[in-house]
């Protein structure tokens, strides 16, 4: 006897019909985490931006960043469209390039299964990436296993399941199978038109009903819930199609550049750590007035100004980012503990207590130590040389995402 699998499986929402021949779609179509993907080399542009962080030129960074972005949007993206068969995969490929059924170039459909073997597909609205239109479960393979070698998952960097009438078990273990390979994908209900004219719920229960059967199956396999949308391929312009394509466009953007930038970043904490280093070093050997070019070395408000400088977060750099950027300078210094030496004071209660009067008083009490000067000089310089540091990682942490996925103003 086979076993059961009742607890995955779910009843069909609505009664079984054959797939529809859908109609040509209408030409105007309007167009939004880290994943395992193939997109990890770094292009050989982002070396300008080392040179530049070296050199405390923050504004010259932003350029190399720009360029490395744009150059990695360019990078290829295959997405794999899949599910049971006449679930209307290929229907909802020609819906996401915004073509008819009838064009030359739309994937075919109909009543049968049409596609039989694996097909590839571009669209001019999602440059660089290819939509691969894989055969249904059950057509070329008896298990979500041998399903999986067969269209070789691998080479996938986004897959999208697609659904209809129900949720079924097949869906549940392509969802299991994607998750663990540590892939994003995404839930796409299809035919939504025809569900709602045959349901005798309302569209708002008629929804909240195909989310929470979606949902409960995938959590019996302790699936986490993936982004699902419920679509008409007649009509892309409703429902959740425009928010596929938005969620589409940023994780295509995430997939390109996520794990790049992260190495990128990785490279300019070094550079940094290297940069802190070398000024502990100074400090320690106590060059600090000749290093600094400032005539009091204990004035901290005065050297806080030329370690700014020398990181490239003073305020003519950060006017100069925030520009380049395409944003107001309150952006990046919103969250700056040293834009002051009051403020540094303020957010960091090492540096308060290492200036306080009391500590000020006794600081001068002892000048007679030889010893003791330096090295109550030393820890305070040390402590504000930290904070400008990790204001700078923010900094360039921000650059980095505002790169990616520009702020709205």
């Amino acid at each position: 006897m086979k076993p059961s699998h009742k607890s995955c499986e779910a009843a069909p929402l609505l009664p079984k019909m054959a797939e529809t021949h859908y109609a040509p779609l209408s030409s105007s179509f309007p167009f939004v985490t880290s994943y395992q993907t193939g997109c990890s080399s770094l292009p050989e542009i982002s070396r300008s931006t080392e040179r530049a962080l070296r050199e405390g030129k923050l504004p010259e960074l932003v350029c190399g960043i720009k360029e490395t972005v744009a150059t990695l949007s360019q990078n290829p993206v295959n997405i794999f469209v899949t599910g049971d068969s006449g679930n209307g995969m290929s229907s909802f490929i020609n819906a996401l390039r915004i073509i008819g059924h009838e064009e030359d170039a739309s994937a075919p459909t109909g009543v049968v299964r049409t596609t039989q073997t694996r097909a590839e597909y571009s669209s001019s609205h999602f440059p660089n990436v290819v939509l691969w239109d894989l055969p249904g479960l059950g057509v070329t393979a008896q298990t979500v296993e041998n399903y999986m070698e067969e269209m070789n998952f691998s080479m996938c960097d986004l897959f999208i399941i697609i659904a209809s009438e129900q949720f079924s078990l097949n869906h549940v273990k392509l969802s299991k199978v994607i998750q663990d390979m540590g892939k994003r994908f995404y839930v796409v209900w299809t035919k939504l038109d025809r569900d709602l004219s045959m349901s005798a719920l309302s569209e708002v229960q008629l929804l909240q009903n195909i989310h929470k059967n979606i949902r409960e199956n995938l959590q019996k396999e302790r699936v986490r819930d993936p982004p699902t949308f419920l679509v008409s391929n007649l009509d892309p312009l409703l429902y959740d199609f425009p928010k596929l394509r938005d969620t589409l466009h940023k994780d295509l953007s995430n997939i390109r550049c996520s794990e790049p930038l992260k190495t990128l970043y990785g490279i300019f904490e070094k550079i940094i750590g290297d940069k802190v280093a070398g000024w502990n070093q100074r400090i320690a050997n106590e060059c600090l007035k000749s290093s600094l070019g400032v005539r009091d070395d204990d004035n901290m408000g005065e050297c806080l100004k030329v370690y700014r400088l020398m990181f490239g977060v003073d305020d003519e750099s950060l006017q100069q980012i925030a520009q380049g950027m395409g944003t107001v300078v309150l952006e990046y210094k919103a969250n700056m503990k040293s834009q002051s030496f009051h403020s540094l004071r303020r957010e960091d209660w090492k540096l308060r207590l290492m200036t306080c009067p009391v500590a000020n008083a006794f600081f001068c009490l002892f000048k007679c130590l030889p010893w003791l000067c330096p090295c109550f000089r030393r820890m305070r310089h040390k402590r504000m040389l930290l904070l400008v540091a990790q204001d700078t990682k923010s900094i360039l942490e921000k650059i980095l995402r505002d790169s990616v996925f520009p702020p709205q103003i």
